[in-house]
């Protein structure tokens, strides 16, 4: 497997996790979580802010947006299409390539197009975490989101 290979099934696991705690918080919908549905939403901006960086997209995007369930879910089909689209155009060489930006804080930074791709899934990762813990502490069952999980079943490419 080379490097690209292994970020594009990190981004196929990441689309799939996102589903998965899309459904999770559909089905406690009913249950007070606004903070699971904030860091969902939160997960899919930054994605997409992650997105645009890496394609020089300077479409500005808000971080930390509120959005309903079905704008999430719209959201993550997006995504997707637009994921697997950069993918397509991604080389090998092109993981080393380098992207100057300025973050949430307003620093400059420059980042390898392979940390950025290491990064995004990492984060998504984290802020799933907190989703099932306030799933969790809210009564409701979290989504099994583990990447060794969507492997073992093979729920993932």
């Amino acid at each position: 497997m080379t490097l690209l290979d292994h970020h594009r099934r990190l981004f196929s696991y990441d689309d799939w996790a996102n589903r998965e705690v899309l459904a999770a918080l559909t089905r406690a919908e009913a249950l007070p979580v606004p903070k699971a549905l904030r860091w969902l939403a939160h997960v899919l901006a930054a994605e997409r802010l992650w997105l645009r960086r890496l394609t020089a997209d300077p479409t500005p995007v808000v971080v930390w947006p509120d959005l309903t369930l079905d704008q999430c879910a719209a959201e993550i089909e997006e995504l997707s299409v637009l994921w697997r689209g950069y993918f397509g155009g991604l080389t090998e060489e092109g993981l080393a390539a380098t992207l100057s930006y300025v973050n949430s804080q307003g620093e400059p930074w420059t980042s390898r197009t392979e940390e950025v791709l290491t990064h995004v899934p990492m984060h998504s990762a984290y802020h799933r975490g907190q989703i099932a813990a306030a799933l969790r502490e809210a009564g409701a069952t979290p989504a099994t989101t583990d990447f060794i999980h969507a492997v073992r079943r093979g729920l993932i490419e």
